[in-house]
């Protein structure tokens, strides 16, 4: 019996959930060729329009496709979907965010809206935050959409290309929002048009919604060219920096990752540069300074960055994931491997770029899942116009956040961190232990070590990152306990007692490994297998893979299956008698957001547990946002060191401290999507010609518009000169033409214009006919290539100044100017001017290229 929902806004999808169940019992007596069939039959009614809006109809199939899906799922993975699940299908295909707890299963809600809005034959894609869960779920997806004849494409970092061009064709694709950001800025540079491989922008699913339009947002994506390599002065800059001394040379503010020079400071680094003012344009000391001052105080290794095969990774500050191939810009990069002393790589040129922001309003529709997304409720509507809508659990949420324990120092709390730790051990309860970085959670794990309690870690080193799935596999189980830095909060839960599907999996693959020694529990393997069950996985790459080995491999599963999934149960009882999961966090992260998703690791599911900050006045938190009111309290209360503060005056100063962080990096956001906005209508516009040009077989006509334009521009230099004689000597020259000034002097305008088009085309025809006879096709060839490289070349010198121009239009602020209008206005002028040099440019090229073609 369906249950009513507690939220009033989302009670009117009732009925619609109880149809669907209806449609799904109805299915229940199909084989599976006629749910096949029933895509088909969707398909066929879809194809009647709206008339008035040319919109498919998806809200009037909605119930059916939900129905075959749900049925699709459970025959393939022995599922039934939940209604929530239904509900969170049915918000998603709204348009909206569907904000759903750890363990609701989002994996199989996105499957619903998916399904039926690829019926309209449109590609949908489903986006998520990794290479690792877009695999999962699109290997999920491929086992269910078999049943309903539907194709599924998977791009990661390691696709070719023309796998890529496959994935993008089929009906559902799984995509990073890396991946398809490059993809998309790639195919906008394509020389070729048979080197496109996206589609249409149509729907797409965001997974993490809120790490990716959030946290990720802040970073533009950027595809670079090489730049000449210059060591000497991030080396120089870097030993000027050694001598500089905080406070005196210079001042930082962690707030904004800032550093500014005292007037000390700037004295000094003239001194030993030998120069009279360093911030003379004519030289960039300023850059490589305040650059390799960050490199040196606000930039440190095991927190920002890792060092692996004498490179440098970049740690992501919100997942504690590397960020593999990507590079920090405006020259901070090389400044830390100067810092480093490893070899400094060249530094990068800007060739196309796009935020986040916009890559995504470029759908026509927009939907997203999380488990955590209210926080920013405001900022998605803003920016994105998704609501977010809160879906209630399966079971109600028994998790109990306990009030957080504040310390005057952090030595204190990291003691009493590794206590906490300790007794958990000892009464065999799972603790899962959050920490903001790698050398943190590499401080914890020592100290558990000096009192001997077994943990595992995990953390972004990459010999941490391999074991991954095996360490989240086990941090639900009796007695462990496990250290990880934000990256356990994404994509796979922890489940009590033990997850004994996955297990099996896994000690499946490692005894066919022969890996005896890296089985995943200590239960020992022979009391579950025969010897010779164990010996059938271990030859299983010789031996042939007939129906009998196939059916004796099956019931190997089978029996490990059933041995774990008793032994889970049992352990899981014993773990919620002492309480359940218990999440401890060590630090209040800038976002509450963050925090959330933390606890929200403990009570999955209806499951019990509970979870604890342990904090001190030495956070970054307390320190940089904090205020001094909270320490000074303290102070005066004349509290021990080792005795924690539990207060809820504590707890609210700390959410309002939060609160204004999470202001501040929205602040940052909304700047750069306002001053990304500008130039993104200036990117719609370039790509746009791009294409039409890629696309077209008869260039010949653009390249007349582009000179008539040219033409009608350069007359009115010449009225605005006073009819000088020059320009028109200038027009002549660029178009190529025989003809005289002083006959050209005495027409009027419209009499100039009429015969410099005449003479335009007469030459331009001379041209082809020249062209056409070295080579069939030549000229058409030429046509595209001085376009597209012309166009290309302009708009990455365009990139280059509205760089600069934003670096130094908040001066204007000053000036009691809006540097965002004086922005728009620049942006607009150099945009104009760019259009006015690639006609030019494009036109002279095509006018007086003189080509040989050796025979």
């Amino acid at each position: 019996m369906l249950k009513l929902f507690p939220h009033n806004s989302i009670n009117r999808y009732k009925k619609t959930v109880i149809s669907i169940n209806k449609k799904y019992e109805s299915l229940k007596t199909y084989s599976d060729t006629q749910l096949k069939e029933q895509t088909k039959v969707l398909q066929v009614k879809l194809q009647t329009h709206d008339l008035k809006t040319n919109d498919l109809k998806t809200n009037e199939i909605l119930i059916e496709a939900f129905a075959i899906i749900k049925e699709a799922i459970f025959r393939a993975l022995n599922l039934t979907l939940f209604d929530v699940q239904l509900l969170g299908g049915i918000i998603l295909d709204q348009n909206n965010i569907a904000e759903m707890k750890t363990g609701e299963g989002k994996t199989l809600v996105a499957l619903l809206p998916a399904y039926l809005n690829c019926l309209t034959g449109q590609t949908v894609h489903i986006i998520t935050v990794n290479d690792y869960l877009a695999e999962r779920d699109a290997n999920i997806a491929k086992k269910i959409f078999s049943y309903i004849n539907i194709k599924v494409g998977l791009i990661t970092q390691s696709t070719n290309l023309n796998e890529r061009k496959t994935a993008y064709n089929k009906n559902i694709t799984y995509i990073t929002n890396s991946e398809l950001g490059f993809d998309y800025l790639k195919d906008n540079m394509a020389i070729h048009k048979s080197n496109i491989i996206q589609k249409n922008f149509y729907y797409a699913i965001i997974d993490e919604v809120d790490s990716i339009l959030i946290d990720e947002a802040r970073t533009p994506l950027v595809i670079s060219g090489i730049k000449e390599v210059k060591n000497q002065p991030y080396v120089e800059a870097q030993n000027v920096s050694n001598l500089l001394i905080n406070q005196i040379d210079y001042t930082i503010d962690e707030k904004s990752k800032s550093i500014i020079l005292t007037e000390k400071g700037i004295a000094n680094c003239e001194k030993v540069l030998k120069i009279s003012n360093l911030y003379d344009t004519k030289n960039s000391w300023i850059k490589y300074i305040l650059n390799a001052l960050k490199a040196k105080e606000l930039f440190l290794k095991n927190r920002d960055y890792i060092i692996k095969d004498s490179q440098i990774l970049i740690v992501d500050e919100f997942t504690g994931r590397v960020m593999e191939g990507r590079r920090w810009s405006d020259g901070l990069h090389q400044s830390i491997e100067a810092k480093e002393n490893i070899v400094i790589e060249a530094e990068n040129k800007t060739l196309a770029s796009i935020t986040y922001q916009n890559l995504f309003l470029l759908y026509k529709k927009l939907a997203g899942m999380t488990g955590t997304a209210k926080t920013e409720e405001s900022e998605f509507l803003n920016i994105y116009r998704m609501k977010v809508i809160s879906v209630p659990t399966h079971e109600k949420c028994i998790r109990k956040d306990l009030s957080d324990l504040v310390y005057k120092d952090e030595y204190n709390k990291w003691q009493s961190v590794a206590n906490e730790c300790l007794d958990m051990y000892k009464i065999g309860r799972p603790t899962l232990i959050g920490t903001t970085s790698i050398q943190k959670s590499e401080i914890l794990s020592s100290m558990l070590k000096e009192i001997n309690v077994p943990h595992s870690l995990l953390n972004a080193k990459p010999d941490n990152v391999s074991k991954e799935a095996k360490i989240i596999l086990q941090a639900g189980q009796k007695g462990s306990i496990t250290i990880s830095t934000n990256m356990a909060g994404r994509g796979t839960d922890i489940i009590l007692g033990g997850n004994a599907e996955k297990t099996t999996e896994l000690i499946i693959e490692q005894l066919k490994l022969k890996q005896h020694n890296q089985l995943i529990n200590n239960h020992n393997i022979e009391q579950i297998l025969t010897k010779d069950e164990i010996k059938l996985l271990q030859e299983i790459n010789k031996i042939e893979t007939n129906l009998v080995n196939q059916e004796k491999i099956k019931n190997i599963y089978t029996k490990i299956l059933q041995k774990y999934k008793k032994l889970f149960k049992k352990e899981k009882e014993e773990i919620l008698q002492l309480g359940g999961l218990y999440v401890i966090g060590t630090e209040r992260h800038e976002s509450r957001r963050i925090d959330n998703q933390l606890r929200g690791r403990a009570g999955r599911q209806g499951d019990q547990g509970s979870s604890r900050f342990f904090l001190s006045l030495q956070d970054n938190l307390f320190r940089i946002f904090g205020g001094n009111k909270i320490e000074n309290l303290i102070t005066k209360l004349n509290i021990h060191d080792k005795t924690p503060i539990e207060s809820i005056l504590l707890t609210k100063s700390l959410n309002s401290a939060q609160k204004k962080v999470e202001a501040y990096f929205y602040d940052i956001r909304k700047q750069l999507y306002e001053y990304d906005e500008v130039i993104h209508n200036q990117r719609k516009a370039i790509y746009h010609e791009r294409k039409k040009i890629l696309n077209s077989t008869f260039t010949r006509d653009c390249i007349l518009e582009y000179a008539e334009y040219t033409i009608e521009e350069m007359l009115i230099i010449y009225i605005k000169n006073n009819q000088n004689h020059n320009t028109l000597l200038q027009i002549i020259k660029l178009l190529n033409i025989k003809s005289d000034t002083k006959n050209l002097s005495i027409m009027n305008i419209d009499e100039i214009k009429y015969y410099l088009n005449e003479q335009l085309r007469i030459s331009y025809d001379l041209k082809e006919i020249y062209l056409e006879q070295l080579r069939p096709g030549l000229m058409r060839q030429l046509e595209k290539y001085y376009l597209l490289q012309q166009i290309d070349q302009a708009w990455q010198e365009h990139i280059e100044k509205m760089t600069l121009l934003k670096e130094y239009i908040g001066w204007r602020s000053y000036g009691q100017q809006d540097p965002l209008i004086e922005y728009k206005n620049e942006a607009f002028h150099l945009f104009i001017n760019m259009i006015i040099y690639i006609r030019q440019t494009v036109v002279y090229l095509m006018m007086r290229s003189r080509l040989i073609i050796e025979i």
